[in-house]
């Protein structure tokens, strides 16, 4: 039976930031051929799980923050899934090429922000053409066709921090040991 370890493997002398595409660099550059990253499949997996786990515990807070509600009974739906796996992981290829470019923090957390919103809509769009989306934001002030709100402005942007600074770039960076 093959036995596997898990590695995070750094640049000799890096000062990880998370902010530098240099940090996942595939390991045979690291200096240890036996290991390979992630499949896309098992970094769609983390990203899905990562994305349902954080809306339950953000509707856990905002339910808290409006009714006091001490269970803290967050919710999300199947649907979230498939699309928190995809968003993150085309967030994977848009921070790889703003990080190339070299553009700040500021710009890219702005970047994010606007792919997930456009994420968002297309896909409570699509949801709501089968009648299966989970979400309406009718009752916020700053809302488009209660599909998208302004008020998740915020919220998203901290999402998007968190998804580039932590989220993909430890992703990207474990390794199996062969």
């Amino acid at each position: 039976m093959e036995t596997r370890k898990l590695s995070t493997k750094k640049p000799h002398g890096s000062c990880d930031q998370g902010t530098s595409a240099e940090n996942e660099a595939p390991a045979e550059q690291l200096g240890n051929s036996s290991s390979r990253p992630f499949s896309v499949l098992v970094r769609l997996y983390v990203y899905a799980l990562h994305g349902c786990l954080c809306e339950v515990a953000f509707t856990a807070v905002w339910d808290w923050c409006r009714t006091q509600d001490r269970r803290l009974a967050g919710h999300s739906s199947l649907w979230a899934l498939p699309m928190y796996a995809t968003a993150i992981y085309l967030m994977e290829g848009l921070r790889a090429w703003l990080l190339g470019q070299r553009h700040p923090l500021p710009v890219r957390l702005a970047a994010y922000t606007l792919f997930i919103y456009l994420w968002e809509f297309s896909w409570g769009a699509g949801l709501r053409l089968l009648r299966a989306c989970p979400w309406d934001y009718s009752g916020f002030k700053y809302n488009l066709g209660g599909l998208v709100t302004l008020e998740y402005a915020l919220p998203w942007a901290v999402a998007a921090f968190i998804a580039e600074q932590h989220v993909i770039s430890n992703t990207l960076r474990i390794r199996l040991l062969n």
